[in-house]
């Protein structure tokens, strides 16, 4: 059997999700799981819903409002008028975040997030099986929370393996012997039967839960891009484009920010060696890139940007030196609020790390160590990673009139800048 995914940008309108029922349509695997991402950009647009929820913003209902009509609009052309159970199940479907803004905000911003957020896949792999079922290809729309077990650590929820690999074993086969199964990325439930969130972009992660789970030949990840390139084609215009990689390197990859697949994806399928496979959205039958077991040379340049980075400097109010004590606060703390180093560096009196702007946890971690540390914060910046680094590559892409900080290893570099 194969695992599917399609993103949100392979789904953001009605040509697209045509687009994708046509690659369905004509795939030889009998067996198939299909994992969807949210419409376009409705999980930004839900963020700020959520956003406004929660300051007590009016402007939540008419931000849901706007997300409504784009639904509703896609299903007009999908559908016309002539498949009214599409309608009443994403209006009911809906009903769900309409509940949550009638009551005063009570939970903390991570749990009321997952509620809210999560609706996003729900919607868009709703409308995707009743488009299949509509155009003639049988398929059955499942609910991922039905299947997929983690902690109760909202936006981040960490997978019960055991629990997890128990229920898609249990029943999920059987189903895909019958009929094509549409679920949703990103999504899971905890023991309390509450919905959490994988992180941001965690639909390639759901992929490679259910592939581990069933032993897939495959995962398939349908992108806007040919493959995987050596940098973000919206920001260089030179890429070039890997006919495979390592899942070694694509581990790397991810870790150091690469945005083209979720950085929890690759362990699961290396642990079975299930191939992952990249391909473009738009011309299917090209070859796009393999990530598989193999010890694959490579020489040519990566550049990975991630944007929205912020630089927090500590150090000790009283000048001591950080030491292990003062490490060992520090990290507990960003554990405790889910903050990710992206890049640290430690010197004599300060502790200097880099990690994703995020106004909510950046808030809390204040409230935890402001007593105890010196807290400096620069914000808006870029972290640029360049993997096998030459000097060509760094003189070309980096301003060091703009650099905050940086760090140099044998093959790889890292630069901070305004």
């Amino acid at each position: 059997m194969q695992v599917y995914k399609f993103g949100g940008a392979s789904l953001k309108d009605a040509e697209n999700i045509r687009r994708a029922a046509d690659i369905v349509k004509n795939t030889e695997d009998k067996e198939l799981l299909i994992i969807i991402s949210a419409i376009g950009k409705t999980t930004n647009a839900l963020e700020q819903v959520t956003t406004k929820y929660f300051h007590k913003d009016e402007k939540a209902h008419e931000l849901l409002e706007d997300i409504k009509t784009k639904h509703f609009d896609i299903i007009q052309q999908l559908f016309g008028n002539q498949y009214p159970e599409v309608y009443d199940d994403i209006n009911n479907t809906f009903v769900e975040i309409e509940w949550v803004l009638e009551d005063e905000p009570q939970d903390t911003f991570d749990f009321i997030y997952d509620q809210i957020v999560s609706v996003g896949e729900l919607l868009s792999s709703k409308i995707v099986s009743h488009y299949l079922n509509f155009i003639g290809i049988t398929s059955r729309w499942i609910d991922a929370r039905s299947y997929i077990q983690t902690d109760n650590t909202y936006r981040e929820g960490r997978v019960d393996w055991v629990k997890t690999t128990e229920l898609v074993q249990k029943s999920l086969p059987t189903v895909l012997t019958k009929e094509i199964a549409v679920t949703q990325g990103f999504i899971g439930n905890t023991s309390e039967n509450f919905t959490t969130t994988l992180g941001r972009e965690g639909s390639d992660f759901s992929a490679s839960i259910f592939a581990n789970c069933l032993d897939a030949k495959g995962v398939t990840v349908w992108k806007d891009v040919p493959g995987i390139l050596n940098a973000d084609p919206k920001l260089f215009d030179d890429t070039i484009k890997f006919e495979q990689i390592s899942y070694t390197s694509a581990i790397e990859m991810t870790y150091y920010g690469a945005s083209i697949i979720h950085p929890k994806t690759i362990k699961p399928l290396q642990v079975k060696k299930i191939p992952l496979y990249v391909k473009p959205f738009l011309t299917p039958n090209e070859s796009g890139t393999v990530i598989k077991e193999e010890d694959i040379p490579e020489t040519i340049p990566s550049i990975i940007v991630k944007k929205q980075q912020q630089l927090l400097t500590i150090s000790s109010k009283d000048y001591s030196f950080i030491s292990e004590r003062h490490l060992k606060v520090i990290f507990e703390a960003f554990a405790a609020v889910n903050i990710h180093a992206n890049m640290m560096q430690i010197s004599a009196l300060g502790f200097t790390v880099c990690f994703n702007q995020d106004d909510q946890k950046s808030a809390r971690f204040n409230e935890m160590l402001n007593n105890q540390f010196n807290l400096s914060y620069k914000s808006d910046l870029e972290l640029i990673t360049i993997k096998n680094a030459n000097s060509e590559t760094i003189k070309k892409h980096i301003d060091f009139g703009r650099v905050e900080l940086e760090q140099r290893s044998k093959k790889d570099v890292q630069f901070v800048v305004s």
